[in-house]
């Protein structure tokens, strides 16, 4: 069974782990996709896996830390398919799990410049549309990081705890108008996000406050597991779940 026959979605960060998992399982459920990325190369890789496969998809390179990028990528949904029924926000970075006495201006204006500011300039673009509708799903791909303080550092903690809200607001809000907002926060996963940290230079702090609570962790997941999550979010199957944040860590937080 298809859950999102001829659905229309834009997938952020969609070249590589997490939002490639989505974008690949969106399309075998008969979603036309927007894929966007800031790599070329994994946004052509991913395109010729969908279309090999019988799918339906655009790419297009795009920084969530650029309005214009932005944009364009809504410009694409509405001149390629016309509509656009899904958006998750799945871009983002880490931040050298700096602790706020060590954050930099530049690292803090570009974790929430591509975490949080990134999306938000995304979901007002998409409820314009939505809204006109009467119907549409978001997804934000948060973490751990936005409901406890101790999986990263102070910039990607806030950026995420924001995005949480942001989320939180939106569901609310737009309840009456058809449209859905919610939000998964994963534990550790095997993407390649740990690309964005400098794991030499780490604050001594670091391995003091944050690395014990690593062992914790029962295990990292697999990409396809959180993606599930995503799937059944923009479905039908989740009809009355809005405004709400879906833990998949594993257990970690629990503890």
């Amino acid at each position: 069974m298809n859950k999102l026959s001829d659905k229309v979605a834009i997938v952020t960060g969609a070249g590589s782990g997490l939002g490639k998992a989505i974008a690949l399982m969106y399309a075998q459920h008969g979603c036309k996709l927007i894929a966007t990325d800031i790599n070329s190369d994994r946004l052509h890789k991913l395109s010729e896996e969908i279309t090999s496969a019988g799918g339906t998809v655009k790419t297009i390179v795009a920084d969530m830390a650029i309005a214009q990028d932005i944009d364009s990528m809504f410009q694409l949904a509405q001149n390629t398919y016309g509509t656009l029924d899904i958006l998750v926000n799945n871009a983002g970075i880490m931040d050298n799990f700096d602790p706020v006495g060590d954050v930099e201006d530049a690292m803090w204006e570009r974790v929430m410049n591509i975490n949080l500011t990134g999306p938000f300039k995304a979901m007002r673009s998409a409820i314009k549309i939505m809204e006109q509708k009467g119907s549409g799903v978001i997804v934000n791909i948060a973490s751990v990081g936005g409901v406890a303080g101790a999986r990263a550092g102070a910039a990607y903690t806030s950026s995420k705890h924001a995005l949480i809200g942001l989320t939180k607001n939106t569901g609310y809000m737009y309840a009456k108008k058809g449209i859905r907002c919610n939000v998964i926060a994963p534990g550790a996963m095997n993407t390649n996000i740990a690309e964005s940290i400098d794991m030499q230079h780490l604050s001594p702090l670091v391995n003091e406050r944050i690395m014990p609570g690593m062992a914790l962790m029962s295990r990292a997941s697999e990409p396809v597991e959180v993606a599930n999550i995503a799937l059944f979010l923009a479905s039908e199957d989740a009809s009355f779940v809005n405004g709400a944040v879906i833990v998949a860590d594993g257990g970690w937080t629990a503890y």
